[in-house]
């Protein structure tokens, strides 16, 4: 027998002996599938924790970021999830209200949350954890929240108080933000984010809403004559896994996982919060929108208008937990100002 394959031999038939691996293991392959850019707050964040996650289990997992929807369409991608094609997502909320935890639209109240510190004290607090564990019972496990900020109000005129939005086409992402626009005086029109820059310049619709970040890179600013910080709603995603392919990690792989997953969680809520600070002083900067900070009772004139449109979110997160976050949120933050 020929030396080099007798010592391969021994080495298999100790490695059957003792329970050892008898060659390197192939690394766990963690799919993570975005569809906005890699430069973008999500994106930024995805690669933070593909880079956390290898370092952290010492390459046993390698995890492949697909950017820009380079995998899947944001249509698509929860069905990837769960078909085991891809073991990693980061969806807004709607996603998953879709799925029929309805209890994610709480995140969509206008005005509910004073502000980042009272709302990730709520995500990070028994309430936001036990809409995360909801998601058990459609084989996804939620690993945390991811920021993008709170939404400014842009037109081609000043908003400054409510009945200035009397007569406007606004556009929305998702049917659920319609109550918000009407109880504005506004006539919400649902449109797909790749179309409202151009439904912008034509006139197709009046005014958006979005994170400063986004106006900014989408260059909606430059067809926009006004911006308003309004801070009305909060813009937001969800870390996500497949159950199946989450439990079936090995105890000591998960637990990295997980630490990856909670700085990478870390990242984003701080990568947002700069890059829409900067993307303010970039619009600003431009000279081609005119940016306005609402007053403080500006500001209570909008909650005041809104305040009515979180009946219609009864329905789908329930009056007592809506009236338990407000009565926090009020008690750490909004009445503090």
């Amino acid at each position: 027998m020929h030396r080099t394959f007798r010592l391969v031999f021994r080495t298999a038939i100790v490695a059957v002996l003792f329970g050892l691996p008898a060659y390197a293991e192939e690394p766990i392959v963690l799919k993570f599938s975005h569809v906005t850019a890699a430069d973008s707050p999500k994106g930024k964040a995805a690669l933070r924790f593909k880079e956390a996650a290898e370092k952290r289990t010492n390459g046993k997992v390698k995890v492949e970021v697909y950017a820009d929807g380079s995998l899947y369409t944001e249509k698509d991608e929860v069905d990837g999830l769960l078909t085991g094609k891809v073991q990693m997502l980061a969806p807004p909320f709607s996603r998953l209200e879709a799925l029929g935890i309805k209890e994610f639209a709480l995140f969509s109240v206008p005005y509910l949350f004073a502000g980042d510190d009272v709302l990730h004290r709520i995500q990070n607090g028994r309430i936001g954890q036990d809409v995360l564990k909801k998601l058990e019972s459609k084989e996804i496990v939620g690993l945390g929240y991811w920021d993008n900020g709170f939404k400014s109000m842009s037109a081609n005129r000043p908003l400054h108080r409510p009945e200035d939005f009397r007569g406007l086409k606004m556009r929305i992402a998702t049917p659920t933000h319609e109550p918000l626009m009407r109880a504005l005086g506004a006539t919400p029109i649902q449109m797909p984010y790749a179309d409202v820059y151009q439904a912008l310049k034509t006139g197709k619709v009046d005014g958006s809403d979005n994170v400063p970040a986004n106006l900014y890179t989408s260059k909606m600013h430059e067809v926009q004559k006004h911006i308003t910080v309004s801070n009305h709603v909060y813009l937001g995603y969800v870390l996500i896994t497949n159950k199946k392919f989450w439990n079936g990690l090995p105890p000591n792989i998960r637990a990295q996982l997980k630490i990856a997953a909670a700085d990478a969680t870390h990242f984003a809520d701080l990568y947002a919060e700069q890059e829409n600070d900067e993307a303010l002083a970039k619009i600003k900067a431009s000279g081609k929108s005119e940016v306005y900070e609402l007053s403080a009772e500006e500001r209570g004139l909008w909650r005041k208008a809104l305040l009515p449109v979180r009946k219609e979110f009864e329905p789908k997160v329930g009056k007592g937990l809506l009236d338990e976050v407000a009565k926090e949120s009020d008690a750490l933050g909004y009445k503090k100002k």
